[in-house]
């Protein structure tokens, strides 16, 4: 796609800072670094987002992450890793190329905050709403 920053960087007409690359996926350094190391994960072909990927599709990049995680965690020393993925701009996604967030974490004050807000929905209600019952 002609105007993703993700595309050109795929297609090494923007720099990055490569930590794996493989036939399929490209996973690299943030320019904003959440915390250090905040890597992200891309399949070289454009997809909007998960919403627009099959299932084996999104099997391909995502069976990537474990390794890629780990080799983060394990050479940082991070203490733990937060996973994220956004879809739409109402989620956060800034990005329409679909992309995975690996953010390592080293302790509680290493500037990112991953809380919810708890709300008291009736679950039997939304069970039957998503399933269209």
């Amino acid at each position: 796609m002609e105007d993703c920053i993700f595309c050109k960087i795929i297609a090494g007409e923007i720099p990055s800072t490569k930590i794996y690359e493989d036939d399929d996926v490209l996973a690299f350094l943030d320019i904003t670094q959440t915390t250090k190391g905040h890597t992200l994960v891309v399949p070289k072909k454009h997809y909007r987002n998960i919403l627009s990927m099959t299932g084996e599709q999104s099997a391909e990049l995502f069976s990537k992450v474990p390794f890629i995680a780990n080799k983060i965690v394990n050479n940082l020393h991070a203490k733990g890793m937060n996973i994220l993925q956004n879809n739409e701009e109402i989620a956060g996604q800034t990005v329409f190329h679909t992309h995975i967030h690996l953010i390592p974490r080293f302790d509680e004050n290493d500037g990112f905050v991953g809380k919810f807000t708890a709300h008291d929905y009736d679950l039997a209600e939304i069970v039957k709403e998503i399933n269209g019952q």
